[in-house]
């Protein structure tokens, strides 16, 4: 059996669980095939011989199955947050079923091929742990920072990371970018989190003074004033842009002193300004404060979300953060 991908599957190949011969091909190749079958009276095909192919191009490359955002929980929010490698994953793999799962599927393997969530996960946890390793006084939110800060979003032909419609792929399909784990050893920067963060959080959320208790050991009285565009997190959400708005970032040196610069790749009809624009840490764990301001163009008609990215460098570290825009 030739197995062709839909249109909406696209050109990703993953390593289905057959119980018949069967050959796995892209939407692109699929359609050259049908087009041969079509207009050949006596089609031929022949099998090559089982190969490994190393240095596959484009890749990385978003998987259709992938989760998108935005976020339907806390639209305020980006996420997702990050991808890593999630598909035709080589893994463990129980004996206590065959690799169909099917109960007429008699085979049993130590290993199997695995695509989703359940590989990328293992991926990021296995970086999460080697980050806290190596930096056991990081918090939970430094080491999402670190992660999400130093990732790429650039496959390997140098070109921006493809959704498998083979069109650019946004935030809301691979978050701040695929992960480098030893880029995010040394981020230089990181966005941190305080318990008065999350607190905040849950003010805005409209908890009680009664249940934000059960999450402080002190009384905590919440502001007049929050938005959860200030939440300090790595990358920036704005779901209300209508005329223009600021929000506020705090971001901690982890590595040696050095001078930032901002770099600002603005989304399509939004002016974005930061100040200041230069940030000089003396010191390990120093921390700065910056505000972001974005303004819809005067000719600008946005009709969906659009995207850019806001970059501080020092020459060494590249510290990223993804910009999304709604006009409100």
């Amino acid at each position: 059996m030739i197995l062709a991908n839909d249109e909406d599957s696209g050109n990703e190949i993953i390593a289905d669980t057959h119980v018949l011969p069967a050959a796995h091909i892209s939407f692109t190749d699929g359609e050259a095939v049908f087009s041969y079958l079509n207009f050949t009276k006596e089609p031929m095909a022949f099998l090559s011989n089982v190969r490994t192919e190393l240095a596959t191009k484009p890749a990385p490359f978003m998987a259709s199955f992938s989760s998108r955002g935005p976020n339907i929980i806390e639209e305020s929010i980006l996420k997702p947050d990050i991808t890593a490698p999630g598909v035709s994953v080589i893994a463990a793999f129980t004996q206590a079923t065959g690799p169909s799962d099917s109960e007429y599927d008699k085979r049993r393997t130590p290993f199997n091929t695995q695509s989703g969530t359940s590989m990328s996960c293992p991926h990021v946890s296995g970086v999460v742990g080697l980050l806290k390793t190596l930096h056991p006084d990081w918090s939970p939110a430094a080491i999402r920072s670190a992660i999400m800060t130093t990732a790429t979003t650039r496959d390997n032909n140098g070109e921006p990371i493809l959704d498998s419609t083979n069109t650019r792929a946004t935030p809301f399909a691979d978050g701040a970018g695929h992960v480098q784990p030893n880029r995010a050893a040394d981020p230089g920067l990181i966005y941190d989190l305080t318990v008065n963060d999350f607190l905040n959080f849950l003010c805005n959320r409209g908890y009680s003074k009664k249940n934000i208790q059960l999450f402080s050991d002190k009384p905590y009285t919440c502001p007049k004033s929050f938005s959860l565009a200030d939440f300090n997190y790595p990358s920036i959400t704005v779901t209300n842009l209508n005329d223009s708005i600021t929000v506020t970032r705090r971001v901690k040196n982890v590595g040696s002193p050095g001078t930032y610069k901002i770099h600002i790749r603005a989304p399509p009809g939004v002016t974005v300004s930061v100040a200041p624009s230069i940030l000089k840490f003396q010191k390990l764990g120093e921390e700065k404060t910056f505000k972001v301001t974005f303004k819809l163009a005067p000719t600008a008609v946005l009709t969906d979300y659009v995207f850019g990215m806001l970059t501080w460098g020092d020459g060494k570290h590249f510290v990223r953060s993804p910009l999304v825009v709604r006009h409100y």
